[in-house]
């Protein structure tokens, strides 16, 4: 059995278990979205997190707070990143019906798919607990925004300028051909696939995290912001102009930033 993936060995059609993939990614992040929709809305109902701080009530972080953060960043992410990584597990699935038994397909789907999810599981650790310190320093409001004009000058710079750097690009160019990616990172198997979806899902937050900063300047609970992060994601990967839109992005994002920093 040959090391690599062939095209013609990769299936061009949807079958039924593609669909059935497709109905467990769908339900996934319609999942993560209703569990958004409905902490934004206990954060909003009276006697909620808003009420209590507008009111001048301390909300001092508790084990429970902490949790409930780390589940809302991981949720979040991914409501905003299964979308796009959809393409990729579908044809990893179509892939893998021609090289491998089939008493190992489903393992392998199920570790690809839990690989890519668990990297952005570890950066939303890091985003919870950069929450934690930015709201122990007070620079956070009660609706998770940044309280400083420099930390959202910050954000947004770093966040456009990114759009710029090698790293991005050598990352953008990897999510957005994922048969190249399947051919270069093949490896047999369930550990194989393991590999590959941390490995894709490196690529994936190499190529996106600079973007979540923004939402530290509109409100981490700014469910339309979340949205169009989302989508500006899916489109950056999969339109061909994509690395024009990454440039343009960027540049906005940069003079976004500027605009914040001459108000202040």
């Amino acid at each position: 059995m040959p090391a690599n993936p062939t095209p013609a060995a990769i299936p061009r059609k949807y079958g039924r278990q593609s669909l059935l993939l497709i109905s467990l990614l769908s339900a996934l992040t319609v999942v993560a979205w209703l569990f958004l929709l409905d902490l934004a809305q206990r954060m909003a109902a009276p006697g909620g997190m808003l009420e209590m701080a507008m009111e001048g009530m301390p909300m001092p972080w508790t084990i429970r707070d902490a949790v409930l953060m780390f589940a809302m960043w991981s949720i979040m992410m991914v409501g905003m990143m299964v979308p796009s990584a959809t393409p990729m597990f579908l044809l990893y699935q179509q892939t893998i019906r021609k090289r491998l038994p089939t008493d190992q397909r489903n393992l392998a789907l199920l570790l690809f798919c839990s690989a890519y999810l668990l990297v952005w599981s570890g950066f939303s650790l890091l985003a919870t607990l950069l929450q934690w310190l930015l709201d122990q320093q007070a620079l956070l409001s009660m609706n998770m925004r940044s309280q400083s004009q420099w930390l959202a000058t910050a954000f947004l710079l770093c966040a456009g300028l990114y759009q710029f750097v090698p790293a991005k690009r050598a990352c953008l160019r990897h999510c957005q051909s994922p048969l190249q990616f399947l051919l270069g990172y093949w490896r047999p198997g369930p550990s194989g696939a393991w590999h590959m979806g941390l490995a894709h899902g490196l690529y994936c937050l190499g190529c996106c995290w600079a973007l979540m900063g923004v939402l530290f300047v509109v409100g981490l609970m700014n469910l339309l912001w979340v949205a169009l992060i989302g989508a500006y994601v899916l489109l950056e990967k999969y339109l061909p102009a994509g690395g024009w839109l990454s440039r343009m992005s960027g540049l906005l994002l940069v003079l976004w930033g500027l605009l914040v920093l001459h108000s202040s």
